[in-house]
């Protein structure tokens, strides 16, 4: 029997391909339909991102309880509102889900699933857990060994003002260049133009 000898030529061509193996593979992978993301998630956030995989249709949202707000909620210059800073950007178009409103958290049942507009459909970007005051036994709340944000009033015009509350947003589909639960995205944008885009500009102490 003979044996095959791979010449060095061969070999350096070799080795050459398999070096460009990741960036081919993460290419596809993004083609795919994988979320856009440079920040590595913990273990647990990619569960909980899987759970929730079936919402990146907004019809199973709305079949699993959620109500679209219809706003699109952008902070072209940040703000400030009480203990919490919003830095530049936006968060898009939340739709809540009341039933899942309490005094517990759990994570594979965010009380807010967050959408981008993106030309006539919407792109699933984030999740958020929020709770009322009323309902945190006078601490704030935590999940993913986060501390909610807050207490702060209610988001005019997608919840009333009274709504006292602690939240977190968490991006686990797009990639948020100040971190992965920072309230607003840089990355997420909505149409200055669009009837139903709401413009948080205005700094609150």
């Amino acid at each position: 029997m003979r044996r095959s000898v791979i010449g060095p030529h061969v070999l350096s061509t070799l080795l050459l391909v398999l070096s460009f193996a990741p960036s081919i593979a993460s290419a596809q992978a993004k083609q795919a339909g994988a979320p856009n993301s440079s920040v590595a998630l913990s273990p647990e956030l990619v569960a909980v991102r899987a759970s929730l995989a079936k919402y990146e249709d907004p019809l199973a949202a709305v079949r699993d309880g959620y109500f679209s707000t219809v706003g699109c909620i952008d902070f072209p210059h940040g703000a400030v509102d009480g203990p919490v800073t919003y830095p530049p950007g936006a968060m898009g178009v939340h739709f809540l889900n009341p039933a899942n409103i309490g005094p517990k958290l759990d994570p594979t049942k965010p009380q807010v699933l967050i959408y981008e507009p993106v030309g006539a459909k919407l792109k699933l970007v984030a999740a958020e857990w929020l709770m009322p005051v009323a309902a945190a036994g006078g601490k704030a709340p935590e999940i993913f060994g986060q501390t909610l944000a807050g207490p702060m009033n209610g988001h005019e015009p997608i919840m009333p003002a009274e709504l006292t509350h602690y939240d977190l947003h968490v991006w686990l589909w797009k990639d948020n260049p100040k971190g992965v639960f920072t309230s607003t995205n840089a990355a997420v944008k909505c149409d200055p133009k669009a009837p139903y885009t709401h413009i948080e500009g205005h700094h609150q102490r």
